[in-house]
């Protein structure tokens, strides 16, 4: 039997075979979740459970996972959710819901994080991908053990895909529940930190940044034939999905799924040194949150403007000094050389130079423009400044009523 994935487990795979169970004829959609320290997961399967279903085949695979220096109670909480997990399985009546457990421990310590975890889930989706003759065919997707999901988000993501034939992989919107049974203070916290995100999506957007994108792990997909071109999950602790997905955005063709939702989780959490959770403990902590300033993006827009004239020129002079000394700093004109080196038309010269000016660099240039000349700005300010410059009016000041106006402006409402 000829196997598409033949040479990416030698030079990209975690590991052997995980599931034994063969997968299901015509398999086309699996959802992949990490789950660490995890008392809620059956939440999250219940959530799925509830979504409306494609009519082909799909599954769940979940990676419960820990590292050999994990503590005891985390390898506790571990065996409870796999009981848990397994019993819910044995009781749930939907035999059109088939969960896959995987059980990994004692993964090396500096290794051992969510990057990792995604990777042995979605290594295997793609291993089963391929069992089934599914690799051209298959989507991956990505969620968490703490989130919930709209109720056509599984055919939603099934039709997303035959739609967009070309697109390799894609954003899902997302929501974080601003009400609830969690102290107010936290929903607070959430709220704050969801607008600081959309807010930065949304002002490289306007400063005519092309991958401009949502990056997070709980609300992404990609397909199962661009996973294995593109070398699989990486293994970082934290902000995979971050580095993930700006390995496939300059490929082209990356879509928004915005006909659906994940509901990820807004609690407080320290097992990733950055990100939502963390977020949300460093507010309860000290009440505010800052954002990078908007003039930052101005001087990116600015520049941004002249990159076609760079194919033919490297006078830096009339960039703004944030962009000039960030560029220096970059070593721009080895990067334009070798740019211009290996292409002949202006199209291809630009999708080049964007395939070095990514989202990362974008991110380390706001940061350095912050850092170096702007300062910080609270964002509901920075926030607020932006929808007047869009022409946009929110019902209000408050960190909600902007939020609000933002969750309608990143899916085109």
């Amino acid at each position: 039997m000829t196997r598409r994935t033949d040479g990416y487990f030698e030079r990209f795979g975690f590991c052997e075979r995980q599931i034994q169970e063969p997968p299901a004829f015509g398999l086309s959609l699996i959802v992949v979740i990490p789950c660490f320290n995890e008392p809620n997961l059956i939440g999250s399967l219940e959530s799925l459970r509830r979504s409306e279903r494609p009519d082909t085949a799909h599954e769940v695979i979940v990676v419960v996972n820990s590292g050999a220096d994990a503590e005891a109670s985390i390898i506790e909480q571990n065996e409870r959710t796999l009981r848990e997990a397994r019993r819910w399985i044995e009781e749930q009546l939907d035999p059109k819901l088939t969960v896959r457990l995987i059980d990994v421990r004692n993964l090396p310590p500096r290794r051992a994080g969510v990057g990792l975890a995604r990777k042995i889930g979605m290594d295997e989706a793609l291993r089963r991908f391929d069992d089934v003759g599914m690799v051209d065919g298959g989507v991956i997707l990505c969620f968490d053990a703490d989130c919930a999901c709209a109720s056509n988000y599984l055919r939603a993501a099934d039709e997303h895909f035959r739609v967009h034939a070309m697109s390799p992989a894609c954003s899902i919107y997302f929501e974080h529940p601003l009400e609830g049974e969690l102290a107010l203070e936290i929903y607070k916290a959430i709220a704050a930190y969801e607008l600081h995100l959309r807010y930065y999506v949304q002002a490289l957007r306007t400063a005519g940044f092309p991958h401009g994108y949502h990056t997070i792990g709980s609300s992404m997909a990609v397909r199962a034939r661009t996973y294995m071109e593109q070398g699989g999950m990486n293994r970082r602790q934290a902000g995979e999905d971050f580095y993930f997905l700006h390995k496939l955005i300059p490929l082209g063709g990356f879509t928004e799924l915005n006909s659906t939702a994940v509901y990820p989780s807004p609690r407080p959490s320290n097992r990733v040194p950055f990100g939502t959770g963390r977020a949300v403990s460093e507010w309860l902590q000290r009440p505010g949150t800052k954002t990078y300033p908007l003039q930052a993006f101005d001087d990116l827009r600015a520049f941004l403007q002249s990159v076609p004239s760079l194919m033919t020129r490297t006078d830096l002079q009339s960039a703004p000094e944030s962009m000039r000394t960030f560029l220096i700093e970059q070593n721009v004109d080895a990067a334009l050389a070798e740019i211009r080196g290996h292409t002949a038309t202006s199209g291809a010269f630009v999708k080049r130079f964007f395939r070095w000016f990514d989202g990362f660099r974008a991110m380390k240039f706001v940061h350095h423009a912050r850092d170096g000349f702007y300062g910080e700005e609270e964002v509901e300010v920075a926030s607020a400044k932006l929808l007047r410059r869009l022409g946009r009016s929110p019902t209000g000041s408050s960190m909600r009523e902007l939020l609000i106006a933002y969750r309608r402006l990143n899916c085109g409402l």
